[in-house]
C-alpha cells in the first residue's frame, strides 16, 4: 500500500465527504468561476493539509470529529488555494502539479479575481457558522505567509540571508499553513488551548522540516518534477547554500554570490556551485536540522496514547523527510 494512502486509512470516511463538502463550499452562479473551480478540484494535490486537520482531530477528540472539522478544512483549502492561484501568477508560472496553472488557461485578471473569491469563500463559510475562533486561526496563517513572501523578495535582492532568517521565512511562508492545520484540527473540538498550541507547534515543526526537504531536493540526482539547481537559478538561498556561505573562506564566498548574481544562468557554473556546497558538508549540515525537527515533531505526539490517528501522523512526519517528491 502506497504510504499516502496508508496515511489517510483511519480518515478514509471523513475524507470522502470532505470532498464533496469541498466541492460544495466552491459553488457559484458564474458559469465561468464554476468551470473553473470545477478544473482546481480535479487536480488536487495529495491532500495532506486537510488529513493533518482531521488525524490531529480525531487524536485530540478521542476519534471523533465535528461539523465544524469539515468547515475547518475546508476553509483551509480554500485559501490554500487561493494563495497557489495568486502565487502562480506571481511567479509568472504556466504549470501546477504537471498541470496548466489558471493563470496559463485564463490569464491573469481572472486568475488574481479566481484567488480573491476563494479566499472570501473561505471567510465566509467561517463567518456564516460564526467559527470565529476558527478564522482566527487561518486569518493569523494568510498574515504570516504574506510576510515571508515579501521578506523573502526583500532579503533575495542583497544575497545577505541569514540561518535565523532562512529559518524566519520559512516558518512563515511553509511552516505556518501546516501549523494553522494542526491547530485548526485541535480546535473544531473543542481541545483545551495548551493542546491547540502543541498542536500549532508540532505542524509548524514539520512544516520546517518539510521546506529543508524541499530545499536537498536543489542538489538532488532524483527526478522529482523541478530540475536541479533551480532555486539557485531563481536566486533563493536554501539551508545548504547558507551553511556553506556561513563556513568558507571569503574569497570562495565571493565567488558563490558572484555566481548565484551573475551566472545563475549558466549550467556549467550553476553546477559547480552544487559541487561546492556538497563539497563543504552543506547537504549534511541541512539534513541533521531536518532531522532535529522531525524529532522534536515525534517529541510531541508522544504524550498521546496510541491509536490509529497517532500512527498515521507519526507515518507523515516520517513521510515528510523521507519522500522522494
Amino acid at each position: 500500500m502506497k504510504i499516502v494512502s496508508q496515511i489517510k486509512l483511519p480518515i478514509e470516511t471523513e475524507m470522502e465527504l470532505f470532498e464533496k463538502k469541498f466541492s460544495g463550499a466552491m459553488s457559484s452562479k458564474v458559469a465561468l468561476l464554476n468551470r473553473i473551480t470545477h478544473y482546481v478540484v480535479n487536480r488536487k494535490g495529495k491532500q495532506m493539509r486537510p488529513m493533518f486537520v482531521f488525524l490531529i482531530a480525531k487524536m485530540t477528540g478521542n476519534g471523533t470529529v465535528e461539523e465544524r472539522t469539515y468547515r475547518g478544512a475546508s476553509v483551509i483549502e480554500l485559501i490554500h488555494t487561493a494563495t497557489l492561484v495568486h502565487d502562480d501568477v506571481v511567479d509568472d508560472s504556466n504549470r501546477r502539479r504537471g498541470f496548466f496553472s489558471i493563470n496559463a488557461l485564463w490569464k491573469n485578471k481572472i486568475a488574481v479575481l479566481v484567488g480573491d473569491y476563494l479566499l472570501s469563500k473561505g471567510l465566509l463559510l467561517s463567518i456564516d457558522h460564526e467559527d470565529f475562533d476558527l478564522l482566527k486561526i487561518i486569518s493569523v496563517a494568510v498574515r504570516e505567509m504574506s510576510e515571508g513572501e515579501l521578506l523573502q523578495i526583500e532579503k533575495a535582492r542583497r544575497l545577505d540571508i541569514t540561518e535565523a532568517i532562512y529559518f524566519d521565512i520559512i516558518r512563515q511562508k511553509t511552516a505556518t499553513l501546516i501549523a494553522a492545520c494542526c491547530a485548526m484540527g485541535a480546535q473544531s473540538v473543542n481541545a483545551p488551548k495548551e493542546e491547540v498550541e502543541a498542536m500549532r507547534e508540532f505542524g509548524e515543526l514539520i512544516g520546517i522540516a518539510f521546506q529543508i526537504k524541499d530545499d536537498l531536493f536543489d542538489y538532488g540526482e532524483e527526478k522529482i518534477g523541478k530540475p536541479t539547481g533551480i532555486d539557485i537559478k531563481e536566486q533563493k538561498m536554501t539551508l545548504p547554500l547558507i551553511y556553506t556561505l556561513n563556513t568558507v573562506p571569503p574569497k570562495d564566498k565571493r565567488w558563490i554570490i558572484n555566481s548565484v548574481k551573475n551566472y545563475n544562468k549558466d549550467k556549467k557554473r550553476v553546477k559547480q556551485v552544487i559541487a561546492f556546497v556538497k563539497d563543504s558538508g552543506g547537504l549534511e549540515y541541512a539534513v541533521s536540522k531536518m532531522k532535529d525537527y522531525q524529532q522534536r515533531a515525534l517529541q510531541i505526539l508522544q504524550k498521546y496514547p496510541k491509536s490509529p490517528y497517532k500512527d498515521s501522523l507519526e507515518l507523515m512526519v516520517n513521510y515528510v523527510i523521507e519522500r522522494k517528491k
